[in-house]
């Protein structure tokens, strides 16, 4: 009954910039936290953005400064602004939330399909 969808990656050249949309739909009480991962091809899946159900956010070393997640609740929908992008960050970027989706539901864990980034000159 809840479904994440993860679009906005593509091919973009080393400097440039990508937005990725995570949209949540179906029954949702509360988002109790997000976190953005990367699978690149020959490597393990890493996390690389996280937002708290306490409105913190965490990024891996290797990108802070350069990415930004934010959540408009409203829409229940999640972001992730990359700027200053590197050949390094090419992959399969995924979406997972921990959600409620009643008041009488408790937590669970959802993943999204997948959106790929392709950072290449």
């Amino acid at each position: 009954q809840v479904h994440l969808v993860e679009s906005g990656g593509g091919l973009v050249q080393p400097g440039g910039s990508l937005r990725l949309t995570c949209a949540a739909s179906g029954s949702i009480f509360s988002i109790n936290g997000v976190v953005w991962h990367r699978e690149a091809t020959g490597k393990g899946r890493e996390w690389v953005a996280a937002f708290t159900s306490g409105g913190a956010t965490n990024y891996a070393y290797s990108v802070k400064g350069r990415f930004d997640i934010s959540i408009d609740n409203a829409q229940n929908t999640i972001y992730l602004q990359m700027n200053n992008l590197k050949p390094a960050a090419t992959g399969v970027y995924y979406c997972s939330a921990e959600i409620r989706a009643s008041v009488v539901s408790r937590t669970r864990s959802y993943w999204g399909q997948g959106t790929q980034v392709t950072v290449s000159s």
